[in-house]
């Protein structure tokens, strides 16, 4: 799983996870960026989903920043990624929703 320790959303899906028996490998992508070819095979897996378009940070961005390609804007803000983005054997899951609650097993 990937995201952001102080994320609510974060915290609740790994709380989750472990409650209902998974082990959940963390990975703070502020506090350990991921490198160039990680953000490269993430857009490659998501496609430009990764990018959270309503957060906080993508709000406060400017046009130019907007346009940026991907994989340089999770470099140079790694928080206005989509949380959290979970891999989990072939499955790549972005968010904490129904959808991916049951593609985990979690919700019928």
């Amino acid at each position: 799983m990937f995201g952001l320790s102080h994320c609510s959303t974060c915290q609740k899906a790994q709380a989750e996870l472990e409650a209902a028996g998974w082990r959940v490998d963390f990975r703070d992508v502020k506090d350990a960026p991921l490198s160039e070819d990680e953000r490269r095979q993430m857009v490659a897996e998501f496609s430009d989903k990764l990018v959270n378009r309503a957060s906080l940070t993508w709000r406060a961005m400017s046009e130019a920043e907007r346009g940026a390609n991907p994989v340089k804007m999770l470099g140079e803000r790694p928080s206005v990624m989509k949380r959290p983005a979970i891999i989990e054997g072939d499955q790549r899951l972005l968010g904490w929703t129904k959808n991916v609650k049951r593609a985990l097993g979690l919700e019928a």
